[in-house]
């Protein structure tokens, strides 16, 4: 893939032609530079893989993949509002307007990432 329309999966940024390569972990393309006398951005990074004597490309999205919340650390609304200190109403009011990230599910129930409710004081 070589046109100059495709953008980098990593940054967003539109590719050229001679900054482009293709990860071969997920296959999307990202910002290589291609030459060692102009300056350009690496949004992954390409080596030679001694068992294969290949170039290997690979992405920063698939070469550093960004940490995902482990299922213990998914809590409903009476658990989290007992980590936090606060009655679960407070903790639903809290999650309403804003003050902590939250998702619902379609039957009304609130989940909260363990992590995310440090923003809230205890006991506030």
């Amino acid at each position: 893939m070589t046109s100059s329309e495709n953008s980098c999966s990593v940054c967003g940024e539109v590719l050229a032609p001679d900054t482009e390569a293709v990860c071969m972990e997920c296959g999307r393309p990202y910002h290589l530079n291609q030459r060692s006398d102009r300056p350009g951005r690496d949004c992954g990074e390409v080596w030679i893989d001694e068992n294969h004597l290949a170039l290997q490309f690979a992405c920063n999205s698939c070469l550093h993949p960004e940490p995902t919340a482990l299922l213990d650390d998914v809590l409903d609304a009476a658990e989290a509002a007992l980590v936090v200190g606060l009655t679960e109403a407070a903790l639903v009011a809290a999650a309403e307007s804003g003050d902590v990230r939250h998702r619902r599910t379609g039957s009304g129930v609130y989940l909260f990432v363990r992590a995310d409710l440090s923003t809230l004081q205890r006991g506030q």
